[in-house]
């Protein structure tokens, strides 16, 4: 038997100017899904069940960019994806392209358990979704006004826009030494992924991580967050979600890479995770955090911030932004 642990996170990159609403809304947040996730570790529950019913409860309030207040894409649509993976047996269920479906992450757990793939995109997703009878809306219950004007600065300055590094238009200036993505100044904040992390009572690890992906993309654009090993990763040793620039995570397959040094290298958690982060990422964005089967916690970014947050069964809890 070993202690239980769980972290979560709602994105890395975080605008040091983020008024202080924002960041109290978000600890508000986070800090209500560790207190769900741990009531329900503490009453024996799996760490898959926890893993899923925390990032549900995250799709389901708009602060963040999963769910109701995912990112648009260049349509002004919401296309959400998911994945969740189960480290017993490394069992795993993932969704793309999702538009009608209230909880992504629900849908990828369904995807493991009750179909005999691993990975369902766009229409074949939201066909299995109908057989399966899980909850469905319209596409404009994600829709929110302030993504809507997010929107408008993205076309504005013609870019696309990464969760955490939002370009004013050009009309508008930065002071001096102002972070720039192509060209462009960043300075004004939008939401990011989200995701989950947990090790049982029995050692079992699991993680989920849920998003709308970037504001501006194209229409079937797929990021690092449902892709097996790149966003989301389980095994006997750890759990992982991921979180930043997509594509950066996807070329570093930067998830299974924390359990790979862990497995071949013998490094501990955290070690792991600062490895990954500082050897992986080249010029790439991101942050992750992660849970070993011993009930250690591990976070690491090398953004500005990361919105995150942990509980353990020795009583340890705590949220933290920067």
């Amino acid at each position: 038997m070993v202690g239980w642990a769980i972290a979560v996170h709602g994105g890395a990159g975080v605008d040091p100017s983020l008024p202080a609403e924002r960041q109290e809304a978000a600890r508000r947040v986070l800090s209500r899904c560790l207190a769900l996730g741990a009531s329900a570790l503490r009453a024996g529950r799996a760490a898959v069940d926890v893993v899923e019913m925390v990032v549900r409860d995250l799709e389901t309030d708009p602060v963040f960019n999963s769910g109701r207040g995912s990112a648009l894409t260049r349509d002004g649509t919401v296309e959400m994806e998911a994945s969740i993976m189960d480290g017993r047996g490394r069992r795993c269920g993932a969704v793309s392209g999702l538009t009608t479906v209230k909880n992504p992450v629900s849908l990828a757990r369904l995807v493991m358990d009750r179909s005999p793939h691993s990975y369902l995109a766009f229409d074949g997703a939201e066909e299995f979704a109908r057989q399966q009878g899980v909850e469905v809306v319209d596409n404009s219950y994600f829709v929110t006004d302030e993504n809507v004007s997010m929107l408008k600065l993205a076309k504005e300055a013609n870019s696309i826009l990464y969760d955490y590094r939002v370009p004013i238009p050009e009309t508008c200036s930065a002071g001096a030494g102002a972070m720039q993505m192509n060209g462009l100044p960043i300075s004004i904040y939008a939401p990011e992924t989200v995701g989950c992390a947990v090790v049982d009572a029995n050692g079992h690890c699991a993680s989920a991580t849920s998003t709308g992906g970037l504001m501006n993309k194209m229409c079937g654009r797929i990021g690092d967050s449902p892709l097996i090993g790149a966003g989301t990763y389980a095994c006997g040793a750890c759990a992982v979600s991921c979180t930043g620039e997509g594509e950066a995570i996807i070329r570093s397959t930067l998830a299974r890479d924390v359990a790979a040094v862990m497995e071949y290298k013998g490094m501990r958690l955290q070690e792991a995770v600062d490895w990954a982060i500082k050897e992986r990422l080249d010029e790439g964005k991101a942050g992750l955090i992660a849970v070993s089967g011993d009930g250690e916690v591990a976070f690491g970014f090398n953004t500005v911030g990361m919105f995150r947050g942990c509980a353990t069964e020795q009583g340890l809890m705590e949220v933290a932004i920067w």
